[in-house]
């Protein structure tokens, strides 16, 4: 059972991590800039950004699940499940950050989610 709700925190808090990060990184814009100097003040004004550290906390808890995983199951298993995630942010990004993915992509979605299965399957 414990198992289960790791990996659920590393898919639900990595995702929510990378969605909140993407989400400052928008606000802040991209990088034209590559001065040291420069690269400074766009880190300081990140910093200032709430959905920044609140992205950052996710991905910890992410991490951290994901070590206490991998201290309970192969890492033959462990690591083909968290590619759950992919398709996570996938259907996240379109739906909460109104991104367009092409039919490509959503076949590679397609794809990591037969393997989940396949490697799920295979546990049993």
């Amino acid at each position: 059972m414990l198992e289960y709700i790791f990996l659920f925190l590393i898919v639900a808090a990595g995702t929510s991590g990378e969605l909140c990060v993407s989400h400052a990184m928008k606000t802040l814009g991209e990088v034209h800039d590559f001065r040291p100097s420069a690269l400074l003040q766009f880190v300081w004004r990140a910093a200032r950004i709430g959905w920044m550290w609140i992205g950052i906390a996710f991905m910890a808890l992410a991490f951290f699940s994901l070590l206490a995983m991998l201290s309970m199951e192969n890492v033959s298993f462990v690591v083909p499940i968290t590619a759950l995630s992919c398709a996570a942010c996938a259907i996240d990004a379109t739906s909460l950050l109104r991104g367009r993915i092409s039919t490509e992509r959503w076949l590679g979605v397609l794809d990591v989610c037969i393997g989940f299965t396949l490697v799920w399957l295979s546990r049993r």
